[in-house]
């Protein structure tokens, strides 16, 4: 197993990629914090994880964009467990309007939860990760709308392009203290769209003709994660079946 008894944190691990990406890691012999807002969804996908992994996931609710709730999570991680070794910023919000018809409030929203929380949650992990003295690796989801414009998203594309430049900002600023950062590329995965929410696309223009899952992206994160990734750091991978490339 790649990651046996490596602790991690991953952020809107309550469904979604973030689900594949915790279970996965569980699979992989990991200790597996489920942070998301909501704790229903928290302790439903940590419940399946230790049904299959005893005692392999924590459940913790946390609201990613306070720095009081980011600091309590990580504090009792550590007091769970001891250390934080891998911490997978995947959270995320998406808008779906253009400038002209964005409310102030809407971007505040989108830029908190996608950007601001990649800060306030690296900030307080790194410093936890400095404190144990072992190094770490810390993995910032992305997504295809950080490379390119789009018509119909304003926030949603400043952030994540936020949460890539920063993943190598922070790989420099952290090297000192063998903490490798990177991110990750996806594009059209495959998730639940959220109660009320329009129903996400499913149609693909790739090179390998089907949707990207969070299975793909949760192998990605394992790899990152993992020994074989050790001289990787200030880098991204993209996980997006050649979309961008086509």
């Amino acid at each position: 197993m790649q990651l046996e008894n490596k602790i991690a944190i991953v952020t809107g691990a309550g469904r979604n990629i973030g689900a594949g990406i915790a279970q996965r890691f569980a699979d992989e012999g990991a200790h597996v914090a489920i942070v998301d807002i909501l704790e229903e969804r928290t302790e439903s996908v940590a419940a399946a994880i230790n049904a299959a992994h005893p005692s392999a996931a924590l459940a913790v609710r946390c609201d990613v964009t306070s720095g009081e709730s980011v600091r309590e999570m990580v504090g009792r991680v550590v007091s769970e467990w001891g250390q934080i070794d891998i911490l997978v910023n995947n959270v995320g919000v998406v808008d779906r309007t253009d400038i002209l018809n964005t409310p102030e409030s809407e971007w505040h929203r989108v830029i908190a939860v996608s950007l601001t929380s990649v800060f306030m949650v690296t900030k307080y992990v790194a410093t936890a990760m400095v404190a144990h003295g072992q190094g770490g690796r810390i993995i910032n989801i992305s997504s295809t709308s950080g490379h390119q414009g789009r018509p119909n998203a304003t926030a949603y594309p400043a952030a994540k392009a936020g949460a890539l430049h920063l993943a190598r900002s922070l790989a420099i600023q952290l090297a000192p203290h063998n903490i490798r950062v990177n991110s990750i590329t996806p594009n059209r995965v495959a998730t639940e769209a959220e109660p009320g929410a329009p129903a996400r696309a499913t149609s693909v223009d790739n090179l390998i003709h089907r949707q990207i899952t969070p299975a793909d992206v949760a192998g990605a994160c394992v790899y990152l994660a993992g020994p074989d990734a050790d001289a990787l750091t200030g880098a991204d991978i993209f996980v997006d079946g050649g979309a961008l490339a086509s």
